[in-house]
């Protein structure tokens, strides 16, 4: 591998190409050897962009003769399985676009088999980067909070409103909105507060969609979903994510709410700002929390939220750039598929709820 690692991605959507493959391009240890897509000419206008030698459009061959050390796996929830298993099998790296399955059987297996063959794995738990998110859970970690009693956790917006087909709402191929933002969401609570050991669930359907053909979608998947959850260290919590919300300017919402014995911490952002407060016991008036210098690192907070991740993203060892220091330099990354197991874990309680009508608890891990 020398100095650099060669890295393949699978997956030519406009996400791939606005996170990963420049997050990929902007280090100096990457080297994006091959890309695969079920579109030649899609994948090819990518390859172009990002001056990558070879394009494939079957994984199983570019996993077989590009000569990879790493790979990038960035395609529909209900393909993350069988693509992170033959690259275990082929003995490399994998980042995996999250949810990290479809459910948890899948995701044992995936985070076995990268256990057992000692490779370096990541979920792509994209919240976790952004530098008020990373502030947030340093001041949790501080016992700004103390004892956690209570967390909300909402990000909602409008994508799903237009009733066009889009593989996310289709359960043949992911588990909706749910899957989509509830699975950061999901992580973020396990990250700022604890497991989660129950769930109970309400999971809507309120846009009708269409399916590839033109009529009726025959499997939506939900496009809201509402989450009560009990932790194991005893607090509680409520997580709500939707893509049926009109935000107008605002895009898509997103807030953190944390109480406990010690403060509150409130962070709200949307597409154009950020607001970040907190109160500790004994004081009677929320204050605005500066972000230290240690987070920014040449990145302006003051950037539109996307923007702003982006060039975090590009610029700091978070993300694709992590995942590529850890190879080189044999590093712990996170959040790796453990963590995709526990989320996919309460993903699946989630559903069983819905299913069942009763609060489900979550199973144990190993």
């Amino acid at each position: 591998m020398g100095d650099q690692v060669r890295v393949g991605v699978i997956g030519t959507s406009p996400y791939a190409d606005q996170t990963h493959l420049p997050n990929l391009k902007s280090h100096a240890g990457a080297q994006i050897a091959a890309i695969c897509g079920r579109n030649r000419a899609r994948a090819q206008e990518m390859a172009d962009k990002y001056a990558i030698p070879l394009v494939y459009t079957d994984y199983r061959q570019m996993l077989a003769q590009a000569d990879l050390d790493a790979v990038v796996i960035a395609v529909t929830d209900d393909l993350h399985y069988p693509m992170t298993m033959d690259a275990l099998s082929a003995g490399l790296h994998v980042l995996c676009e999250k949810p990290l399955a479809l459910n948890a059987q899948q995701a044992r297996a995936m985070t076995e088999k990268a256990q057992a063959m000692g490779v370096k794995h990541m979920t792509f738990f994209a919240w976790r980067f952004e530098i008020y998110h990373r502030y947030l859970h340093q001041l949790v970690g501080e016992g700004y909070v103390g004892r956690p009693y209570l967390c909300q956790l909402r990000q909602v917006g409008g994508y799903g409103r237009d009733g066009l087909y889009a593989w996310r709402f289709d359960r043949q191929h992911g588990n909706g909105i749910l899957g989509d933002l509830g699975s950061h969401m999901i992580d973020l609570a396990h990250w700022l507060v604890g497991d989660i050991s129950r769930v109970s669930a309400h999971l809507a359907t309120s846009v009708a969609r269409m399916g590839t053909d033109g009529k009726p979608l025959r499997t939506p998947a939900n496009d809201s979903a509402l989450l009560t959850v009990e932790f194991a260290n005893g607090a509680s919590g409520a997580i709500v994510v939707s893509a049926a919300a009109h935000m107008a300017e605002r895009g898509q919402f997103h807030e953190v709410s944390l109480y406990g014995e010690a403060g509150t911490l409130e962070l709200n952002t949307s597409t154009i700002d950020v607001q970040m407060r907190g109160v500790q016991q004994g004081q009677t008036r929320f204050k605005t929390l500066t972000l230290p210098d240690e987070f920014r690192l040449g990145v302006d907070p003051s950037l539109p939220l996307w923007d702003r991740l982006s060039r975090t993203m590009q610029t700091q060892s978070i993300g694709d750039r992590q995942f590529i220091d850890a190879i080189l330099n044999d590093q712990p990354v996170a959040p790796d598929f453990e963590d995709g197991l526990k989320v996919q874990a309460v993903i699946d309680a989630a559903v069983e709820s819905q299913r069942r009508g009763c609060s489900i608890s979550v199973r144990a891990q190993r």
